[in-house]
């Protein structure tokens, strides 16, 4: 499972701040369900990577945060090489993968994969070559939404959310 970051995870938007004389600082904002649901798919065993088309430092530390290794942000928007790059390291082919994207720099992977996914607020060009649509946008649960129906369909869900609620049902 391959996700795109800015528009997907998060709503697209950046902070961007600095105080007098200090380096800039970037924040983004990220929606706390969707990181249960790319922890939840890590539990069913599927291989999560995050290939970003920006490099931003809250980034790097939202993957550590869901436990993600493979975090790759390329400042070019380059995503087709670190993709295959990742498939080729697995040996799977590109129809055993899925990306969730937004935008144009998702394209030549989305066009790759087994199953392309949009989110709701995708570009048309995206949109028109994926398989799959939110009904949420980008940074507002699509990401749940998505990972939701993909173990309900691999009957896994249930499963998931009742281990999750009984390791805090515990007195």
């Amino acid at each position: 499972m391959v996700l795109d970051v800015d528009g997907v995870l998060t709503d697209g938007g950046i902070y961007v701040g600095a105080r007098p004389g200090q380096a800039p600082i970037e924040f983004k904002r990220f929606d706390i369900q969707d990181g249960l649901a790319v922890k939840m798919l890590r539990w069913a065993g599927i291989d999560v990577a995050i290939v970003s088309g920006r490099v931003s430092e809250a980034t790097a530390h939202r993957a550590e945060e869901l436990g993600i290794d493979e975090c790759h942000q390329d400042p070019g928007a380059n995503k087709l090489p670190i993709v295959k790059g990742l498939l080729d390291d697995r040996g799977l082919g590109w129809e055993q993968a899925a990306m969730v994207g937004d935008d144009l720099a998702d394209l030549p992977v989305l066009e790759r994969v087994g199953l392309p996914v949009a989110v709701a607020n995708a570009v048309p060009e995206v949109q028109e070559v994926s398989r799959w649509s939110t009904q949420a946008s980008g940074g507002r649960g699509a990401v749940r939404e998505f990972v939701r129906a993909l173990l309900i369909a691999r009957g896994e869900w249930d499963g998931l959310v009742r281990e999750y609620c009984d390791a805090r049902s515990e007195e």
